[in-house]
């Protein structure tokens, strides 16, 4: 899979994993493409996961699966919330296993999460997906 940073206003396309740039808020918007920003940060982050995942969810509803991985502060958890109440798939990667668990346990503490997987089982969830979908 083709791994980029989206421009813009640029269109989402299947079959690529696209990345926030760095100092830029990544947005979802209707219409299905990327709008990024610099307001003010969210979190104290910019890009601001629970941004993304907000807008995400607001799109793409019951269609989108959010991740959440190892990370140092509680941004993602509301974006992750978001997600559960839009009737999306919650992945968060096992506390247990994770660097800094301050990310997926504020998602834990947010909503319910759907599934918490190693990083293999979520390498295996998506493979399995991948099938479905081919």
């Amino acid at each position: 899979m083709e791994v980029t940073e989206p421009y813009d206003k640029e269109n989402i396309k299947k079959g690529k994993v696209y990345l926030a740039p760095a100092n830029y808020h990544l947005c979802i918007e209707l219409g299905n493409y990327f709008s990024l920003s610099t307001e003010e940060m969210i979190n104290n982050s910019r890009p601001a996961i629970d941004l993304t995942l907000g807008t995400a969810a607001y799109v793409y509803r019951d269609k989108l699966i959010g991740i959440l991985l190892s990370g140092a502060n509680r941004d993602g958890g509301l974006g992750m919330k978001y997600i559960k109440e839009r009737g999306g798939l919650t992945i968060v990667q096992d506390p247990q296993e994770c660097m800094i668990d301050t990310m997926p346990n504020a998602a834990l503490s947010a909503t319910t999460i759907d599934h918490v997987l190693k990083i293999d089982e979520i390498v295996e969830f998506f493979n399995e997906l991948n099938k479905q979908y081919k």
